[in-house]
């Protein structure tokens, strides 16, 4: 029994992932969290092109993340704190860079990909703004194209998602 135990104790990766950050911090009083099927989002699929509903296809769900400030509070040791654990763990180099933009006065925002046996299987869209906190939104799917994916995502601009739980995110990156 010993050995099993043991053993397992060795097998597991005893460093932090962007997953295990997800799992450890959505029951967190500061932190914001939502696990969304694709289902939910209910897009009218007969507008998209081709690209983009073959784009919305792959996807299987969003899991999102944010640590927002209260109204009137600004950046606190937390807050400095988590953020840097994030920016850390998006520095490993399993992720690819898609993107980046934004500026210090307003806040960044990166977009990065991972891709295993040559095909991406997570999107990963992380953005801070110095007035509001960060947000972290993993697109998880099989088989995803990043060109399709960015053509998706500006087909969705314009979407209405005033009545779902996504608006506090959507919300969060106008």
């Amino acid at each position: 029994m010993m050995i099993i135990l043991v053993a397992l104790a060795m097998s597991c990766n005893q460093n932090m992932s962007l997953q295990t950050y997800f799992v450890d911090h959505q029951e967190q009083p500061d932190f914001v969290s939502l696990d969304i099927p694709t289902s939910i989002l209910d897009i009218d699929e007969t507008t998209l092109t081709e690209d983009q509903k073959q784009a919305y296809e792959s996807i299987n769900k969003l899991n999102m993340l944010a640590y927002r400030f209260d109204e009137g509070k600004s950046e606190t040791e937390d807050y400095k704190k988590e953020l840097s654990q994030v920016q850390t763990l998006l520095k490993d180099k399993k992720y690819s860079e898609l993107m980046r933009g934004g500026n210090s006065t307003d806040g960044k925002f990166v977009f990065k990909y991972l891709e295993k046996n040559g095909s991406i299987d997570e999107f990963i869209l992380f953005g801070n703004a110095n007035d509001k906190g960060f947000a972290i939104v993993r697109i998880l799917g099989s088989n995803m194209n990043a060109k399709k994916i960015m053509d998706l995502a500006s087909a969705m601009e314009n979407a209405d998602f005033s009545d779902s739980q996504i608006s506090q995110f959507t919300d969060f990156f106008k």
